[in-house]
């Protein structure tokens, strides 16, 4: 990845290339900021270019002997930590064990979100976590010499996952690395690192992608109208991997609006045959497309309590979600929302912990008629 890769943010990619230039290479970087704004691939764009001894002004060569390395993710003085599952059959506990399926994840997706790990290491219900044992083998790495770059980088992507042990047993090491030593934490939950981490790292804020940077990629990546990009850039709200995501699934949102809409009229008119029908529907989407509709709703029912307040800008609807809104967003207001997230949020939990779906989609949709008329 070079910075040209990026989309956008380039006052921090001015700022990362002129701290090379300059000699100011803080010993540990935090990186935050939202999903889908760049952050890990900016994290190995300046690693790159750290290490790269014929880098241009503006990017890294691309042709260096550290660069050729850096193509593939391989270099000797490139270190990666990241979330993963324990898998005692085929004897996985640290990120090492994992590196290729790492390496060949992010050869192929520069922009990408947690869930998209999990999803390819095949986590199913675990939840991702950089173990007490990582610092043991973080701390070695580190303590080694250069094999042939003038820096050692570690990056750890989501810190926030990191195990408590490992946290505070990496604490004298970030704050007295040895020489020519980086670390580039990535996080998009800085507050839940350590005080002490946070503390013993420069801290480097990075925003959403800017709009007219999004729609050139956009208009660039998929061939959109100027229309199309314009709108999907607002509902994306700076996050490229959502703005993908609205691409490539027009056709699943669409059928979850239809569904949505199905079970508020049921709920409405306290239809119990077809509230009994559709949940026999709910029931063959499969878990993770239920999961998939309910945050759905979730996001839907919040729209709609903003669109109360008439503020076009933050609100985030497509134009058949507006359309629909123009007449349902009345009923939901203060006195219900709060309600439906819960019921709602409770619904996902009992999906992951595999309760019957037919009798959490009729009990939410009996919960529902109740709300709508509260």
């Amino acid at each position: 990845m070079f910075f040209n890769d990026i989309i956008g943010q380039e006052g921090v990619k001015q700022q990362l290339r002129q701290s090379v230039q300059e000699g100011f290479i803080p010993h540990a970087r935090l990186i935050c900021g939202p999903e889908g704004a760049g952050k890990l691939p900016l994290a190995i764009a300046y690693a790159r270019y750290l290490n790269c001894s014929r880098r241009t002004e503006t990017d890294a060569c691309g042709v260096c002997p550290s660069c050729i390395k850096f193509n593939k993710l391989a270099h000797p003085d490139l270190h990666f930590v990241f979330p993963i599952v324990k898998n005692d059959k085929k004897k996985k506990d640290v990120c090492d064990d994992y590196l290729y399926e790492w390496r060949k994840f992010l050869s192929e997706n520069t922009y990408f979100t947690f869930n998209d790990w999990l999803d390819c290491i095949e986590a199913e219900n675990s939840q991702g976590t950089i173990y007490a044992k990582e610092s043991s083998e973080i701390i070695k790495k580190l303590n080694l010499k250069t094999y042939e770059a003038e820096y050692k980088i570690m990056i750890i992507w989501l810190p926030e996952k990191m195990h408590e042990a490992c946290s505070n047993k990496l604490l004298k090491m970030i704050e007295e690395p040895p020489a020519k030593t980086v670390f580039l934490l990535v996080s998009e939950a800085p507050d839940q690192i350590i005080g002490t981490i946070q503390s013993r790292s420069q801290r480097l804020n990075i925003r959403g992608i800017d709009a007219q940077d999004m729609q050139d990629a956009l208009q660039k990546r998929f061939e959109l109208s100027r229309e199309d990009a314009v709108s999907i850039t607002h509902l994306a709200n700076g996050n490229y991997v959502k703005a993908t995501r609205l691409i490539r699934t027009n056709d699943e949102i669409q059928y979850f609006l239809e569904l949505f809409i199905t079970i508020m009229r049921n709920s409405w008119k306290r239809d119990v045959k077809n509230m009994k029908t559709k949940a026999d529907e709910f029931a063959s989407l499969g878990r993770e497309k239920q999961k998939a509709f309910l945050y759905y709703a979730q996001n839907l029912l919040r729209e709609n309590f903003i669109y109360n307040f008439q503020l076009p800008e933050i609100n985030y609807l497509n134009k058949a979600e507006a359309a629909f809104s123009v007449n349902f967003a009345p009923y939901i207001h203060e006195r219900n929302i709060i309600d439906f997230m819960y019921e709602l949020e409770l619904a996902i939990r009992h999906v992951e912990q595999n309760v019957n779906p037919r009798m959490i989609f009729f009990d939410l949709s009996m919960k529902i008629a109740v709300l709508l008329k509260k």
